[in-house]
């Protein structure tokens, strides 16, 4: 188990890149079969699913498109509760399949905002896609179509998660460790 230290914390492993690697393409694999003949766009939430987006998209094999979001509501380790768009969606979705890949899904009020921002934009469907899911710390009902890992209410870097804009380049996914 490795330990790093980003700034005044430290972190050890708690994913290793082989598993994380291993569940998308699993995962991949079922979004190819589920939506073989939609054509579906991904929307990946920046910043923290760009490696998520990348592995991914890497493994589907079906006909698909990619677009980018960037929503905010963390500052340092603490989620603000306030969700602000950065850069919006730019291309037209109406009566498209959506798949918003998402780095990690804790309160769910990041997804439900933008959940609620598409909907105006008239999808056909919108399935979500989060390489994190924290059940014990979800708030919103959400049908979370296509989930990597469940994780307990840890908070964690790497694999392009971040600690106040840190660790986004680990290979790995770190839990932070407290003390």
């Amino acid at each position: 188990m490795s330990i790093v230290k980003i700034k005044d914390k430290t972190f050890e492993t708690s994913i290793p890149e082989a598993k994380i690697k291993a569940r998308i393409k699993e995962v991949a694999a079922q979004i190819n079969h589920d939506l073989a003949d939609k054509n579906p766009l991904f929307l990946s939430v920046l910043n923290g699913a760009f490696m998520f987006t990348a592995d991914l998209l890497r493994e589907i094999t079906i006909p698909c498109e990619v677009s980018f979001v960037k929503l905010t509501s963390y500052e340092g380790v603490i989620s603000t509760g306030k969700v602000r768009e950065v850069i919006g969606l730019n291309v037209d979705i109406t009566g498209r399949t959506i798949v918003i890949v998402e780095d990690i899904v804790d309160t769910g009020r990041t997804m439900r905002q933008m959940l609620e921002t598409l909907k105006y934009r008239n999808p056909q469907e919108i399935h979500i896609c989060p390489l994190f899911v924290k059940p014990e710390k979800l708030e919103e009902k959400l049908k979370i179509d296509y989930p990597c890992f469940e994780i307990p209410n840890d908070f964690i870097v790497g694999y392009g998660l971040d600690y106040d804009q840190q660790g986004r380049n680990l290979k790995e996914i770190f839990t932070l460790v407290e003390g």
